[in-house]
């Protein structure tokens, strides 16, 4: 039985449901602009990458879903790009910049993924992953409604993210605030 695509689904509609946040918010935990290239791992339609337009070269937004990267044409600046997070088609230390916002939890293998996401932070990069704070009671609601609705989705608490990033040297720090966590991973 084939699985259901949401993100494919809902792409055409994506940025007009769910609209970014303020980006200062992103920008200030990312250090922007910084002189190198930015990932945005699972970043579907770009809604969010878009905002860090001129603030770091390339912008790349990688996501496995067609129908999502397609909306990412037109958005200044950005470079789509199929693929698992899992599976980085960049070199080590490509990027200066990684973000990957409210996507972890849709991943097939979460370990995988910061195992990726470390390879391709270059030495003094930061890595920001931004998702819903599974200690709120609306978030542990919303896992409940992802799971009913066949999704894969898989939302693990602030320190089970940041463990992940348990690397030689990694500097991992959790903010959080408004039914929101951010894990900021500093590479030596």
């Amino acid at each position: 039985m084939p699985i259901f695509d949401h993100f494919g689904f809902l792409a055409p509609l994506y940025d007009r449901i769910f609209r970014p946040s303020d980006p200062k918010t992103l920008i200030d935990r990312l250090e922007l602009p910084v002189s190198g290239a930015l990932l945005d791992a699972g970043g579907g339609t770009g809604r969010i990458a878009q905002l860090f337009s001129g603030m770091a070269d390339p912008i790349i937004v990688a996501d496995l879903s067609h129908p999502m990267l397609t909306q990412t044409r037109g958005k200044n600046g950005l470079r789509p790009v199929c693929a698992h997070t899992e599976r980085l088609p960049f070199p080590d230390g490509f990027f200066d910049r990684i973000l990957m916002v409210d996507a972890l939890h849709h991943v097939c293998d979460q370990r995988r993924t910061a195992l990726e996401l470390w390879r391709a932070l270059a030495p003094g990069g930061r890595l920001v992953i931004e998702e819903p704070d599974l200690r709120s009671f609306g978030v542990k609601l919303l896992s409940i409604a992802e799971r009913l609705a066949l999704m894969r989705s898989r939302i693990l608490a602030p320190q089970q993210i940041a463990d992940l990033f348990r690397f030689d040297g990694a500097r991992v720090r959790i903010e959080a605030e408004n039914h929101i966590v951010w894990i900021i991973v500093e590479k030596p």
